[in-house]
């Protein structure tokens, strides 16, 4: 049995926007304000399983899907069908085929991108908001893809993903080899992480280089630990070598697109919201985090200490705490 198995409730499937989507569901179905949990990238909805457990073992009603691109989901060829639009208008519909009216929704990483944006375009479908390391902000003056390769250079890792299939060879070429390069803790830093606010000298290599880096990697040396076990590791590796990652990094393809869609949209959450940061996280720094109080006025932050990037799986008891003391105040069942 494997550890997804024997972890996750049982999967269900519903069909949403033109796909068939998985989800795992656990709780008291019907009671209170449901949470849907969003994934990121490269992630399915396993990775919300300590949460699954814990805030459904308190009483609360939770949903947790793979979503477009993902897991069991399916994963359309085409790019734009991977859209913001898109990612979000499958929700409503899973909300849809639930009978469910309102939820929380809660988002790590890309997942946290679609969180926010639901709030903003789908607002009567939703409750409250808890976001992981992603970070609500204004939009982007310029093309976000021209900003990030003006800032951060050509290889920098989204600018690079816009590259037709390069990405995805590399990815696709050794799934246990990508998932082992990102699913471990971060070594200390000696001075937190710029993130995306890097501004590199000129000459300077790319920041955030992740396909070559990847293409260089060697599991053998490097240093920092696992957070997963073997059994959660596999159950990540089964996935994606199953999939491959094209479907991910398609979300990327659309940044472009998804900063021309949301002219015109107010970028203000009037939701009551949760922000969660991770201390060691070097691409989304607790920095990044800065002024959301402008754009949302119901917001409260909170730290989660010695965590990186995957904050939900390397500190899943501070977490947890967090989310659950918010929710009783603000959702109490």
């Amino acid at each position: 049995m494997s550890a997804l198995t024997a972890m996750m409730p049982p999967v269900k499937y519903a069909d949403v926007n033109g796909i068939r989507m998985a989800y795992y569901e656990a709780g008291p179905e019907g009671d209170g304000v449901p949470l849907v949990f969003c994934h990121g990238f490269p992630e399915l909805a396993f990775s919300w399983r300590h949460q699954i457990k814990a805030l459904s073992g308190a009483g609360r009603w939770v949903i947790a899907p793979d979503q477009r691109g993902y897991g069991l989901t399916d994963a359309p060829a085409e790019v734009e069908s991977y859209a913001l639009e898109n990612l979000c208008a499958d929700l409503v519909a899973l909300l849809d085929a639930k009978g469910i009216a309102k939820a929380i929704f809660v988002g790590h990483d890309w997942g946290g991108f679609v969180v926010w944006y639901m709030a903003i375009r789908h607002p009567d479908r939703v409750a409250g908001v808890i976001g992981l390391n992603t970070p609500f902000s204004e939009r982007a003056p310029a093309d976000p893809i021209a900003i990030m390769r003006t800032r951060l250079g050509e290889r920098m890792y989204i600018v690079h993903f816009q590259t037709p299939g390069e990405a995805d060879a590399v990815f696709n070429a050794d799934a246990r080899k990508a998932m082992d390069l990102f699913m471990r803790r971060p070594l200390d830093m000696p001075v937190e992480s710029q993130g995306f606010q890097t501004e590199r000298k000129p000459g300077d290599p790319s920041a955030f280089a992740l396909v070559d880096v990847l293409a260089a990697y060697d599991p053998a040396v490097d240093p920092r630990p696992f957070f997963l076990t073997d059994d959660e590791f596999e159950a990540f590796v089964e996935s994606f070598e199953r999939t491959g990652f094209t479907g991910g990094i398609n979300w990327y393809r659309n940044f472009t697109r998804n900063w021309h869609a949301s002219e015109g949209l107010e970028h203000r959450v009037r939701q009551p919201s949760l922000m969660i940061m991770a201390e060691k996280d070097a691409v989304l720094p607790p920095s990044s985090a800065d002024g959301m109080e402008r754009l949302i006025p119901d917001l409260e932050k909170h730290l989660v200490t010695g965590s990186g990037h995957w904050t939900q799986q390397e500190e899943p008891e501070q977490v947890n705490r967090i989310m659950l003391d918010w929710l009783d105040r603000r959702f109490p069942l």
